[in-house]
């Protein structure tokens, strides 16, 4: 299964000059709970905000510069090449940035969202769901405390249709 993850803004800004614009503990927490052990396909900006690789998971880097090289990392130049990457019959995350998810989309058959309930300034976008093609399947809202500034839902979407794979 292909699954899109993200936190997002109700204005869909994933974030600004390549750094989160929000700190939320429990939506880190649930990023690592559902990635850890899979390989994560992310472009080269998102690699490069990171401080150092995340551990337990296979990075797969897709990016435009034949020649870019990341110690441990799988390095791909198109979709293909990157989805070729992953063992079959695994669950693969898509895991940013803007472009990314953009490319991936129509070929996604899950989107873990954290709709984070703010809007604000960014120079990267997760794109706009069309309700035709996807459902909301689950939600679970956390209001705003002490360690997390925002209210933010959780929110998983599936592929709108008959054939869907679980």
């Amino acid at each position: 299964m292909i699954i899109q993850i993200a936190a997002v803004s109700e204005n869909n800004v994933l974030g600004k000059d390549n750094k989160i614009v929000w700190h939320l503990p429990d939506d880190f927490k649930q990023f690592k709970l559902l990635t850890t052990g899979h390989h994560i396909i992310m472009g080269r900006k998102t690699f490069e905000s990171f401080p150092k690789p995340l551990p337990n998971r296979t990075h797969v880097i897709l990016t435009k510069d034949k020649n870019y090289v990341a110690p441990n990392c799988i390095v791909v130049n198109s979709i293909e090449d990157a989805l070729n990457s992953v063992p079959k019959n695994q669950d693969v995350y898509i895991i940013g940035g803007g472009e990314i998810y953009q490319q991936f989309l129509n070929i996604s058959d899950k989107i873990e969202l954290t709709r984070v309930h703010t809007t604000c300034e960014g120079d990267a976008f997760y794109p706009n769901l069309n309700p035709g093609e996807w459902k909301l399947v689950s939600e679970n809202y956390h209001p705003k405390d002490e360690k997390h500034q925002f209210d933010f839902t959780f929110q998983t979407y599936v592929k709108n249709n008959l054939e869907h794979k679980d």
